[in-house]
């Protein structure tokens, strides 16, 4: 049975073009500034750009340098995203520039959330127990 193209990995191009978006922004960023109240004297890191099947679309994932005010940045990235688009259309050279849509990349307060996790009386419980059967 065929799988859906939403569990699906995402295909090379998928993956190169997602890239491409993902360099072309943090050109930007390094480059331009906002003008937007929000986003003054914030340095705006891009982890990740995940692409539809279609490349309509570029889902990009930031992170303000220090994590403070994340969802806010990412509101305020989001009311200039047409602007930003049409920044960055020429360092793409794309047939066609994708709609961005920025979201907060969640990977670093995962990663403290595991790691927290690992350093638990529990778990550290459990490995000292596994140690003893050894």
């Amino acid at each position: 049975m065929p799988r859906s193209r939403k569990s699906a990995a995402p295909s090379q191009r998928m993956l190169r073009v997602g890239e491409l978006v993902r360099n072309a922004l943090a050109q930007f960023f390094a480059r331009e500034e906002i003008a937007d109240p929000q986003l003054a004297g914030v340095v705006v890191t891009v982890p990740e750009v995940r692409m539809t099947a279609d490349l309509k679309l570029a889902s990009a994932y930031v992170m303000p340098l220090g994590g403070g005010r994340a969802a806010e940045v990412a509101a305020a990235l989001n009311r200039h995203k047409k602007f930003i688009r049409g920044s960055i259309a020429p360092a793409l050279e794309l047939k066609f520039t994708p709609e961005l849509r920025f979201l907060v990349d969640e990977t670093f307060a995962e990663a403290d959330r595991i790691e927290a996790l690992l350093r638990s009386e529990r778990v550290a419980r459990d490995i000292d127990r596994d140690d003893g059967d050894a």
